[in-house]
Order: C-alpha cells, then sequence, then structure tokens
C-alpha cells in the first residue's frame, strides 16, 4: 500500500518538485504564525531572535509547521474514532425501478442496433437514437426507495482503517526557506521596495539558501528534520532587469527574492548545492530523512509514469473554468458511473452535514454550502465536503474537506451516524454530526469553493435551490437528524 504524503505547504513549486518525483501529495496549509514561533523558540533559549542562526530559524519553522498539520489530522483521528451510531448504505442502482428502467433501456437499444435509423433522428457516430444514448438512469433518484442494509459506523470500508490504522504514515512534511546574505536572513520580501532593494544588493554576489526539513510519520508521532544549504551565484544584471523582474510578481513571495523555475533563474550563474533544496524541497534529503522513519522512498510513489498534468483533469464537463490556484489532491478525479454521470472523487466522496441544537434537544440550524460557479451544480447549496484522499475514510475525508472549506473544526463537533450511497465504483458518504454540548462552530468560507457557508434554519433549507442530491434526500436526511437527535439528548 502507498504511504501518504502531507505536504505542510501551499508552494507550487514544492508541490510540482513532489510531483515530477512520482508523489502526488495532499496539500494542507499549516497557517503558523512564523515570528510568534521564532519568538517562542527564542524564549525557551533564553536568546532574542537575532541569536538564532539561520539554520536554526528554518528548523524551528519547519517543525512548527509539520507539528500544526500534525495536531489538525490528530483532531480529524480522534473525531472519527470517536464516531458512534450507525452507517446506512443505500443502493439506488439496484432499485427495482432503475432495473427496469436499464431493462427497458437495453431493450431500446436492442431494437435500435437491428433497425436503421431514420435520417436526422439518430445520435452522430451512434446509430442510435438520442433518447437511447442519453440514459435515463441519473444521480437524480427522486420516488425511488433504493435497498439499504445497516451496519455499525465503525465498520471499515472497503477494509480501510484510515489515520486509526496500524501504519506507517501519513507521512507530514514541514519546510521553511530562508536566505542568508551578508550576514543577514532573508525572508518573503512580500512588497516591490524591498525586493528592489535586495536585488541591488546581490547582483553579481553570492548567498546561502537554507531550507529546513521535518518529517513526522502521523502512526508514531516520531519526527525527525535536517536543512539543506546551497551557495548561490548571481550574475550582473541591470537596474531594468530589476524592474522588469519585479513586474512579474514572482520575487515578492519567494525567499530571498528568486527562484529557479520562474523568470529569475536567468540571473543565477551557478549553484553549489542541491538545486531542490533552492526550489524548497530537497528530494535527496528528504529521502534520507523518510528512511530514518524505516519507510522505503518508493512506498511514496502514487504516481503514475507518464500521467497527464492533473489539472486538466479538474474541471466539470459544462463547467467554468476553475481558479488557477486550485490545487489537485490526490483523490481529484472524475469517475465514470453506471449512473449515466461522472462522479467527483476517485475514492468516492464525502461531506458534513452538520446539526446545531437548542437548549431543548430540538434540530434548529444546518451548516451548508452555497456552491461556487464553476463547480458541479455551481450556484447551488449542499454541504460542504469533497474527494476522499488516498489511504482516507469517509468520515475522515468529511471531516477534512469540511475544515477546509467551511472552518467546521472536527474537536467541536460529534458525529452520530453517515448515509452512504452506493454506486459501485463510486460511493458519496453524508456524515451526520451535531455540536458538541457547549461547543460552537464558527463557519466561514475557508477557500474559493463556496460564495457563501452559512447556517441555515432547519424549516428554510427547501427555499433554496439545492444541489440535485440534496433535493432527492433532504427529506429523509432532516427526518433522521430528528430522531438521532432524540437519540443523542443530553450528550
Amino acid at each position: 500500500m502507498t504511504i501518504s504524503i502531507i505536504l505542510a505547504s501551499q508552494s507550487k513549486p514544492r508541490r510540482d518538485v513532489l510531483y515530477a518525483a512520482g508523489i502526488c501529495p495532499t496539500i494542507k496549509v499549516s497557517h503558523v504564525d512564523e515570528p510568534a514561533a521564532l519568538e517562542q523558540a527564542a524564549s525557551k533559549l533564553s536568546v532574542p531572535v537575532e541569536r538564532l542562526d539561520v539554520g536554526h530559524r528554518v528548523a524551528i519553522l519547519a517543525r512548527a509547521k509539520a507539528n500544526a498539520v500534525y495536531e489538525a489530522y490528530r483532531a480529524v483521528a480522534d473525531t472519527s474514532k470517536a464516531a458512534r451510531g450507525e452507517r446506512v448504505i443505500a443502493y439506488p442502482l439496484e432499485a427495482e425501478e432503475v432495473r427496469a428502467q436499464r431493462r427497458a433501456d437495453e431493450e431500446l437499444s436492442a431494437d435500435a442496433t437491428e433497425a436503421p435509423a431514420a435520417s436526422g433522428s439518430s445520435d452522430a457516430g451512434t446509430g442510435q437514437p438520442a433518447s437511447v444514448v442519453s440514459s435515463a438512469i441519473t444521480r437524480d433518484f427522486s420516488g425511488i426507495t433504493p435497498p439499504t442494509r445497516v451496519e455499525p459506523i465503525d465498520t471499515p470500508v472497503n477494509g480501510s482503517e484510515g489515520l486509526n490504522g496500524s501504519g506507517p504514515g501519513p507521512l507530514i512534511v514541514g519546510c521553511d526557506s530562508m536566505f542568508l546574505f551578508d550576514g543577514e536572513c532573508y525572508g518573503k520580501p512580500h512588497d516591490e521596495a524591498t525586493a528592489r532593494e535586495r536585488l541591488r544588493r546581490m547582483r553579481g554576489r553570492s548567498g546561502e539558501l537554507w531550507t529546513g526539513h521535518c518529517v513526522i510519520d502521523f502512526a508514531t508521532g516520531r519526527a525527525v528534520q535536517d536543512a539543506s544549504r546551497a551557495v548561490v551565484y548571481f550574475g550582473d544584471y541591470t537596474d531594468e532587469d530589476i524592474e522588469r523582474y519585479i513586474a512579474t510578481g514572482e520575487p515578492l513571495e519567494v525567499a530571498g527574492s528568486f527562484t529557479l523555475e520562474g523568470f529569475g533563474v536567468a540571473f543565477i550563474d551557478r549553484i553549489d548545492g542541491d538545486p531542490h533544496g533552492v526550489i524548497g524541497i530537497s528530494l535527496p534529503l528528504l529521502r534520507r530523512l523518510v528512511s530514518k522513519l524505516d519507510i522505503s522512498w518508493t512506498d511514496l510513489w502514487n504516481v503514475k509514469p507518464h500521467a497527464p498534468n492533473p489539472e486538466e483533469l479538474d474541471q466539470h464537463p459544462g463547467s467554468t473554468p476553475p481558479p488557477v490556484e486550485n490545487v489537485h489532491q490526490p483523490g481529484d478525479g472524475w469517475v465514470s458511473c453506471a449512473c449515466g454521470r461522472r462522479h467527483w472523487g476517485t475514492h468516492g466522496a464525502a461531506g458534513i452535514l452538520l446539526a446545531r441544537r437548542d437548549a431543548a434537544g430540538e434540530v434548529t440550524h444546518v451548516a451548508m454550502q452555497h456552491r461556487a460557479k464553476w463547480s458541479a451544480e455551481g450556484g447551488t447549496w449542499g454541504i460542504p465536503g469533497g474527494a476522499i484522499a488516498d489511504n482516507e475514510t469517509p468520515i475522515e475525508g468529511a471531516l477534512r474537506e469540511s475544515f477546509e472549506e467551511a472552518n467546521i473544526t472536527p474537536q467541536d463537533i460529534e458525529v452520530v451516524g453517515s448515509y452512504r450511497e452506493d454506486h459501485g465504483p463510486w460511493a458519496y458518504t453524508t456524515v451526520f454530526a451535531f455540536e458538541k454540548p457547549g461547543h460552537e462552530v464558527h463557519l466561514r468560507t475557508n477557500d474559493d469553493e463556496s460564495m457563501e457557508i452559512a447556517w441555515i434554519p432547519i424549516g428554510e433549507v427547501t427555499d433554496r435551490k439545492l444541489l440535485t442530491a440534496m433535493r432527492t434526500d433532504w427529506q429523509r436526511f432532516s427526518d433522521r437528524l430528528r430522531i438521532l437527535s432524540v437519540a443523542n439528548q443530553g450528550r
């Protein structure tokens, strides 16, 4: 089984380096307050931050970022492990109404094959009537009562135990880069004036690019860390070169105000050391750290040789293009389904239906997502969620996705049941949850997948334009929420 990598960074260059080496990481931004982390570390050593050398600084920040993501995944794992109740599994494609429609479609298709198609009435290139090619079997199962079965919610799905399994992994990788020049540590300049001053000082000279690396094995909590160092020699570029380079925006958000994978590479004469470390993640060093955790580097490969660019596979047919900043994650991609549609998530998908209760235990509101226009059925309302990542359970995927999209903090909720709509090669799991007594979830849009995240009064849900699946399932979901609320009174 492949061991997953979780990269505690939104850096596209780091992500691209890993992908080129056969690893598609899950991206989880740490949101670490870097100045505060350095201040805290310096205080423990009873020295000012200025006394910390560059190697110490990047090590501190790499560890802080990896630890922050470790704790975030720990919260997901603990909430998932504490889940109680039942998993209801529905098989809509096995419903008699759907099976009858299939038989009718097959008979109509057979008749169309035997008889010549009338001119102008067939689908181009198939010789079949358009009504046959466009199957009536879709994701909208309104009016259909699918066969179901019930099992304990902690029963492994497809044998996967996810984050609470025996391990090893996933591996959480934290990185931080700084540039040492004339005894001064440079991070990202952020503004044009700072970048301009630095680039003028650096031309014709050299400096050291340091990148700290920390790897934590989630299964054991073991952590290893080290740093990569390379000497960078700059060419004698002109003031006009500097202005045009700054105008690209590239040097503003990279350590040292330069990169090796963009416009700036032409201004670098040579490098002594590992060039990947200059980009922000040293593969040789990372391989050695992984080895110290008794894990083989090749066990991390999850990208097939000559695989297409993943961003080319992400757009839903007929939708507007997603934002260019969107990050492809393991598990992202479309699955062609026997129901006649394509579904998002190569391992399936999942979301959280989070309910809020009043003092008497009655359900009053549910957390809902107004979906971005570029998404499938954009502009409709549904629940926050998305594709399940490699080696992740549906509950873990739902918890991770709902936090990333809607700020539903796992430590503030309790999972009390789930509903899994199983299509065979694909399934969607709706996870039912309540806020814990005395806890409150503060919803907000954490990314660009939502136009709005809001607490919607339970009686007003159907007043909104709902995602097709939510419209189909809402009555049974609202009924079950009320049943679960009674069953969980006082909890």
